[in-house]
């Protein structure tokens, strides 16, 4: 896969009230929202082939890549509002949102608080409502985070343990290593607090929505994403054999055909 050889500049980014982004192609436009650590550049696979037949807009979320850091405290509404200004800037909605991990909780948050602004929704290996063990691991894990490192290594052992010197897994180590510190603190605490969030409040989810996570991810479940898809009123859930936390990137065709075409099919209902 030549995007795994990406190196020296990322492609080149806009920016608009804080927030940069990537864009490739044209036609209905589509939202990409990473995970922390991560950038825009983390959906190349997707822009790809996304961007035949769409106008694909992949984020760099705040504090990460390009984009602005959020003030000091900064929750998850914050994050979501945020994004909620680029979308009404580019005047692009309603459009589908999808997200991974992080990205999965500011596009729920999205589709939950500003309905007008998203046609279809899809959480890649979303969070919610952790256990008491994956709870304490996840904010034990946020508590280390100094602000003045990232450890790169840790997390990809986590996301690539079958794999952690391969070429994805290096690649990522790229990202990790490139992220401001500071935002990625800010957005780890975040992560590792807000999975109750949503809790409770999925039933007012007013339109299509995908709970999609991999067979073997062993933090964002497919149990968790079972129970999204049941308290959605137009959820629906798949979860990949073989795939665990970054099936995006590690399952690519698999991934990006089932997003393609929940959209489609989404927004041919309208």
């Amino acid at each position: 896969m030549s995007w795994t050889n990406l190196r020296g500049d990322p492609p080149p980014r806009q920016k608009f009230g804080g927030i940069a982004w990537r864009e490739a192609g044209s036609g209905p436009p589509v939202m990409l929202i990473h995970g922390v650590g991560l950038n825009a550049d983390a959906w190349e696979p997707q822009i790809a082939t996304l961007s035949l037949r769409r106008r694909v807009i992949a984020i760099d979320m705040p504090g990460h890549g390009q984009s602005d850091m959020l003030p000091d405290g900064a929750d998850l509404s914050d994050f979501v509002a945020t994004v909620a200004v680029l979308i009404a800037g580019l005047g692009i909605s309603p459009l589908p949102v999808i997200g991974h991990s992080m990205g999965a909780l500011i596009a729920l948050g999205l589709a939950l608080d500003h309905q007008e602004k998203v046609a279809a929704l899809v959480a890649l290996n979303a969070v919610y409502c952790r256990d008491p063990v994956a709870r304490s691991a996840v904010e034990a894990r946020a508590k280390q985070l100094t602000g003045r490192t990232v450890d790169a290594l840790g997390a990809v052992a986590r996301w690539y343990p079958d794999d952690p010197n391969g070429l994805l897994a290096r690649r990522t180590v790229d990202w990790l290593r490139t992220v401001d510190p500071n935002g990625y603190a800010a957005a780890y605490r975040v992560f590792a607090t807000a999975d109750h969030a949503y809790e409770g409040r999925l039933g007012e989810l007013k339109c299509p929505a995908l709970f999609m996570t991999g067979v073997s991810d062993p933090n964002s479940t497919p149990v968790m994403s079972a129970r999204m898809a049941r308290e959605a009123p137009y959820g629906r859930t798949v979860a990949l054999p073989g795939a665990r936390h970054m099936m995006h990137l590690t399952h690519p065709a698999e991934t990006t055909n089932t997003i393609a075409a929940f959209i489609n099919a989404a927004q041919a209902t309208k």
